[in-house]
């Protein structure tokens, strides 16, 4: 499988798509962090904020009470992004800078992909709005913001609502990565099984090769997970997945052997 993979990655033909385990590799703050955050600033105890909904909810009815997410997005910007956090620390953004995937696709709102590409003097263009489809330059690795951009709050999905129109699947970046993985895998790293919503996005990727009646013609598509997991690998099988895992204990340095294997491939 892991040969398969490497084939493809060094015919160009494999897609990145990195989630919040990724960006947490640097010490940022978590998902719990910010709920605390949002239950402090409307005057609520923290763990019985939390007992009022999940976390889109709760992001959502700051919205409504506060009218806009302006201000939490500064503060995540500030807190994610702190002088503290040095990207020269992290191997993993080292190795996904220097193993130069065409297009890189991220669910996380913060610039630590930008930083490592800029670190490592690797050009690229960030793509948040369909606005940033016409700066695309041959030999540049695209980094598209799937969830949003720090730099753009109304690009930025967060609550309940901007998670449901990005269910709809019919936004610009949405039509743009129906075309990209078309005729390319997609690897998936820094994503919890778990999350409803990254499997929901999985499905639908799946539907897409099936509505083009390409069949036997699809890709294999590909997820990284530190630990193995039968009744996940089974489940993403189905929908054209492959489950890869590790016998290291330690997440992070897991991530950091995996992608190792794509600068040693080059």
């Amino acid at each position: 499988m892991m040969e398969q993979l490497l084939r493809s990655y060094k015919e160009g033909n494999v897609i990145l798509f990195v989630g919040a385990g990724v960006s947490m590799n640097l010490g940022l703050p978590s998902w719990n962090s910010l709920i605390d955050k949002i239950a402090e600033d409307m005057d609520y105890d923290p763990e019985i904020y939390k007992t009022f909904g999940d976390h889109l909810a709760l992001a959502e009815y700051y919205r409504l009470r506060m009218g806009s997410i302006g201000p939490l997005r500064s503060w995540m910007d500030r807190n994610w992004h702190s002088p503290d956090i040095k990207i020269s620390d992290s191997k993993v953004h080292e190795n996904i800078a220097n193993a130069e995937f065409p297009i890189i696709y991220t669910t996380n709102y913060d610039r630590w992909i930008e930083s490592a590409l800029d670190y490592y003097n690797k050009p690229y263009t960030k793509i948040s709005s369909v606005a940033d489809l016409t700066k695309v330059k041959p030999n540049s690795t695209q980094i598209v913001k799937f969830h949003g951009d720090f730099d753009d709050d109304k690009s930025i999905v967060l609550d309940e609502t901007s998670y449901f129109e990005r269910l709809g699947f019919e936004t610009p970046l949405d039509i743009k990565l129906r075309s990209d993985v078309l005729g390319k895998s997609v690897l998936f790293i820094g994503y919890s099984l778990a999350d409803v919503n990254i499997r929901f996005l999985f499905y639908k990727l799946s539907l897409l090769w099936k509505t083009h009646h390409l069949g036997e013609a699809q890709p294999k598509s590909y997820v990284f997970t530190p630990r193995p997991n039968p009744v996940q690998e089974k489940i993403l099988e189905q929908w054209g997945i492959e489950m890869i895992s590790s016998e290291i204990d330690d997440p992070g340095k897991a991530l950091e052997a995996f992608l190792g294997r794509f600068i040693d491939n080059d």
